[in-house]
């Protein structure tokens, strides 16, 4: 790994909180410039500065996977999209796992973790240094320690271990830590956010957008999940249900949708503007899924499969909430495609294999394909926390818990609606602990958590082996070869690779 001596630095609106008009004053043009760790930060209005420019990194277009949305293309929800030959070589392989460790992506993601880091590295080490207001200088410091977690959460469930990075001069080669002192980092710097952010309802509405205690309690969920830690998964799941700051929206589609930016179900979002380019406030993960020809809103990547299309119950409102669908109408807009990407492709034998779709997650309204760059991302909704509440009560022997959270979310989706997603009442732990399962899939399906669902729970080779996945290999990513080569063999690849 190269060692980052400088930080880019992008002046006060780096960080676009959110798009409440309270929070306009966080949306100033960024000066550009460079400032070496010696001369920033020195004051407290560095250290803002600094703790806004650990969020951008959540903006930047590598952060997502490296651009393309390929932790869905590589799972059952979707397929790569676009047209035929767009990125076929690029992406492609992703759609069928024939990856390798130069494949196009993987650095750029590798990469844009570790600035991150960087960033996030700066506020811990130098904002402890400078003569400010005790208790903003401790929050400053959780907040990037918050997004430090998040970011080492991505590289533990991606490569596994990978050089552990905490200090601003780290030694010019660093082998990788182990896989469980990556866990123990990630732990420990979420729970110093937990223990030191406020809740969402004590920040002033100018600062909505900010890491909050409850999301680091989501998060800890969400990695003690992934750990098969059942016990602790429930203890923060639980932390964040009895709260109370935050609740389900109304309307499904809002969960993901314009309406429900900063709403109540967002517990942790990746604030943008409808302004094409990041420098000016945008973040292009909507526009690279947005719906390609007519209208054109963006590239048409991360196409829903027929699978996941049929796997809906009936009637279920969230199917129309994720599948845009030729001939849709969506805020007046006729949904017509792209000319160049055939409405239905069919194998050899006649069976149709793939059709022409959007997803409805990052549909944001408008006119042209800049407002997609406005999409703002959750990567925390409090339908999770339910779901991941519902499946650590399971486990730990509390199916009736268990049954009132997963109601929950179903309930909402029901929007109302008679006769359809009746509640779940079986309390046998096996058939609960696989309805919740499915209703993972439902609720959150593209939104790039259905890989690691699949890896965490033991059904990858089942469910993706048809797809190419292979049991002892997939379940991490190649490290990409580029930082092997640069590392002169600090670094090992990860096993079958």
């Amino acid at each position: 790994m190269k060692t980052i001596t400088k930080v880019l630095l992008l002046g006060s609106a780096l960080f676009i909180l959110c798009l409440t008009p309270g929070c306009k004053k966080f949306l100033d043009k960024p000066p550009q410039g460079e400032m070496t760790n010696t001369s920033f930060p020195t004051t407290a209005s560095d250290a803002l500065l600094a703790t806004n420019a650990t969020y951008a990194t959540l903006r930047e277009w590598y952060y997502h996977t490296g651009g393309y949305p390929i932790l869905d293309i590589m799972s059952d929800d979707a397929r790569k999209g676009s047209n035929p030959s767009d990125q076929l070589a690029n992406v492609g392989p992703y759609d069928n796992f024939t990856i390798n460790p130069t494949q196009d992506g993987l650095d750029r993601w590798w990469t844009e973790l570790y600035v991150g880091v960087k960033r996030c590295n700066v506020v811990t080490e130098k904002v402890p240094l400078i003569s400010m207001d005790v208790a903003l200088q401790t929050r400053y410091i959780a907040e990037a320690r918050f997004v430090r977690g998040l970011i080492y959460f991505d590289f533990v469930r991606a490569w596994g271990g990978v050089p552990l990075v905490t200090t601003l001069e780290p030694p010019l080669r660093l082998a990788r830590a182990s896989k469980e002192e990556i866990f123990n980092q990630v732990i420990s710097d979420l729970t110093f956010a937990a223990e030191n952010l406020p809740e969402r309802s004590e920040y002033a509405s100018k600062d909505y957008g900010r890491a909050t205690k409850g999301a680091a309690n989501a998060f800890l969920a969400r990695v003690y999940l992934f750990r098969n830690d059942f016990v602790n998964a429930e203890k923060y799941a639980l932390a964040v249900i009895s709260s109370g700051q935050y609740s389900l929206e109304p309307v499904f589609t809002d969960a993901n949708g314009a309406k429900g930016a900063s709403g109540p179900e967002a517990v942790f979002e990746v604030c943008a503007l409808p302004y094409d380019g990041t420098e000016n406030g945008g973040d292009q993960y909507g526009n690279t899924q947005g719906v390609r020809g007519t209208p054109n809103r963006g590239w048409g990547f991360n196409r829903p499969t027929i699978d996941l299309r049929e796997s809906f119950e009936a009637g279920d409102p969230r199917y129309k909430g994720t599948v845009i669908n030729l001939g849709d109408t969506l805020d007046g807009v006729v949904i017509l495609g792209d000319g160049s990407t055939p409405d239905i492709t069919k194998d050899s034998t006649g069976k149709i294999i793939e059709i022409e779709c959007y997803s409805r997650k990052v549909w944001t309204p408008g006119s042209n394909t800049a407002t997609q760059w406005g999409h703002m991302r959750r990567l925390m909704r409090y339908a999770d926390v339910l779901l991941m509440a519902a499946e650590a009560l399971n486990e730990n022997g509390k199916p009736a818990e268990a049954l009132t959270y997963v109601n929950m979310v179903r309930a909402r989706a029901r929007q109302g609606i008679p006769g359809i997603l009746p509640d779940i009442t079986t309390t046998g732990q096996a058939e609960l602990r696989d309805k919740i399962f499915n209703e993972r899939r439902h609720e959150l399906a593209m939104e790039g958590w259905r890989f690691w669902d699949l890896v965490r729970t033991g059904r990858a080779g089942a469910v993706m082996g048809p797809l190419g996945f292979i049991v002892g290999k997939h379940e991490l990513l190649p490290i990409p070869q580029s930082e092997i080569d640069n590392s002169e063999g600090t670094l090992v690849q990860n096993p079958n690779w």
